[in-house]
């Protein structure tokens, strides 16, 4: 295989993460990063979808007091483009927590049956949902492949004030998943020409 060219198993399955309407709110997340990661990720779902491999959606349902993703909530609905595509998706999780695995249906149960070893994890937030279910399928061994650009975070404030902008967390999920050994971290372009779909997304 040659440099920056990526394998794709038959099979493999897109994991499009928290695609929620609530993510929109900025008064209530602050500041994101990669406003490319939308059609990015619409992209991965025609590829997908196109190529008879298994699209995997996602979608939170907070318990927290005035969440905007909780599923009383408007924010809690998938964002059109996901909705528009939704009905071709092979499995629909719903989750209260960081990790795809811990949601209704049992998404490793759903993989193990199906015969599937490699995810492609996309989504929202890079540094939360994203990275727990990528680090979490790196644990269970699975081939887990990143599309940085296929994700996006805000803004977060830590201990003492400290405080990360979205691209310098996106850079450090980046290196937590492939410097830890998680996943690799690679391109929509890259997952495009892999899947043989035309490689043009935004940047």
């Amino acid at each position: 295989m040659k440099k920056n060219e990526t394998a794709l198993a038959p099979n493999a399955a897109l994991l499009v993460i928290d695609v929620q309407k609530g993510f929109d709110d900025a008064s209530f997340w602050g500041p994101r990063n990669n406003t490319a990661a939308e059609a990015n990720i619409a992209r991965l779902m025609d590829a997908w979808q196109e190529s008879g491999r298994p699209v995997v959606l996602v979608q939170h349902a907070s318990r927290s007091a005035g969440s905007v993703l909780a599923a009383d909530r408007p924010g809690h609905a998938f964002k059109d483009f996901v909705a528009d595509r939704a009905g071709r998706a092979s499995l629909l999780v719903t989750k209260t927590v960081n990790s795809s695995f811990y949601g209704t249906p049992d998404l490793a149960a759903w993989l193990t049956a199906q015969g599937i070893g490699q995810l492609v994890v996309s989504g929202i937030q890079t540094n939360m949902c994203v990275e727990t279910t990528a680090r979490m399928a790196g644990n269970l061994g699975y081939d887990v492949l990143v599309p940085l650009d296929a994700t996006h975070t805000f803004d977060l404030e830590g201990p003492d004030g400290l405080r990360l902008t979205a691209e310098e967390l996106a850079t450090a999920t980046a290196v937590n998943l492939q410097g830890g050994g998680f996943a690799r971290v690679v391109t929509t372009a890259q997952l495009l020409a892999a899947s043989g779909a035309p490689a043009q997304v935004t940047a």
